[in-house]
């Protein structure tokens, strides 16, 4: 236990009872008699805090009419641990994102680990993320749609078609912002198309908060609406994705969540049997072709008739060269 962790053991042993024996401060704090002394002290000359020693009741206490609480933000060495890990852990995923306005308090958590002597260093060495390929967002759009999305506010984007190469001026309420496969995205009610839309933040060029208020969607329809189908430009599901997978690829794919709507069954030779909703095929297709041919499309045969025309278009181009 680091001592600002003992100060705060301290404090709410203080404010739970109306007298604390040495030999409790001892048993809790697992220190010594002359830490426990030290320890006191400094809060009452460095803290000011209103300790007091009862000869009679053989204790210490806060006075009657304490109104005292630890200055700043008390936590333990596991909590400041953990609060450490979030921020580097997504640091990893989107470095810069958000670094700049946690970097005071990260400073104020690493000197108090540092004088509990646990090495912040240790978490980067030791838990590390290996990020997918991901597309840079702007520091200052992602502020701006999280300030826009908390404040219930409209935003006023310019945005990038990848597909297209265009720009185009959309005014969006924003409902909520999705991480998804290593990128970001923006769930929001399109007031140009007058339909809900999912925008890649590393497409917004230019996003403006607006003072009206924004057009409220229910979570229950979102889901609906983008969370139906497969990807994240999913839609409501118009068909269903039947996959067929090796024995070898079921050991793994039995274990993964393609969609919260799929149903699997496994049959007497260890072939598993994938039942996918979707209504855009572009995004399963590419989770399809990775597999090879450890896994067959068997429903629907538009689908399967895609995946034969991929599978013909590539092996011509490795026969061609």
């Amino acid at each position: 236990m680091d001592r600002s962790e003992r100060f705060h053991k301290i404090d709410r042993l203080l404010k739970d009872r109306p007298i604390v024996p040495m030999q409790l401060f001892l048993e809790e704090l697992e220190v010594s008699h002359a830490t426990v002394k030290r320890d006191i002290e400094y809060m009452r000359d460095r803290l000011h805090a209103p300790i007091e020693w009862d000869v009679k009741r053989r204790g210490y206490h806060y006075t009657e009419e304490s109104q005292f609480s630890l200055p700043g933000l008390w936590l333990d060495a596991a909590e400041i641990q953990a609060f450490l890990l979030m921020e580097d852990l997504l640091a990893q995923l989107q470095p810069g994102l958000i670094r700049q306005h946690l970097a005071p308090l990260r400073t104020r958590l690493e000197t108090m680990l540092a004088n509990g002597g646990v090495k912040k260093s240790e978490i980067r060495s030791r838990i590390r993320i290996l990020r997918m390929p991901a597309r840079s967002v702007e520091p200052k759009h992602f502020q701006t749609l999280c300030s826009a999305a908390l404040s219930r506010k409209r935003l006023q984007l310019v945005y990038y078609n990848h597909s297209t190469g265009e720009e185009t001026q959309r005014i969006v309420s924003p409902q909520r912002l999705i991480y998804y496969k290593a990128n970001w995205y923006l769930d929001a009610w399109c007031h140009l198309r007058k339909a809900l839309r999912s925008f890649a933040v590393d497409a917004i060029r230019a996003a403006t908060i607006l003072p009206a208020n924004t057009r409220n969607v229910s979570n229950s329809v979102l889901d609906v609406h983008l969370g139906g189908g497969y990807g994240i430009y999913a839609g409501k599901p118009r068909n269903t994705a039947v996959l067929k997978f090796t024995p070898e690829a079921a050991r793994w794919v039995a274990r993964e969540q393609w969609h919260s709507l799929q149903v699997q069954t496994l049959d007497a030779d260890g072939y598993l049997i994938l039942q996918i909703p979707y209504s855009q095929d572009h995004e399963l297709m590419m989770d399809i072709l990775r597999y090879g041919d450890r896994v067959e499309v068997l429903e629907p045969l538009s689908l399967r008739e895609k995946i034969v025309s991929a599978l013909h278009k590539g092996l011509r181009k490795y026969r061609a060269s």
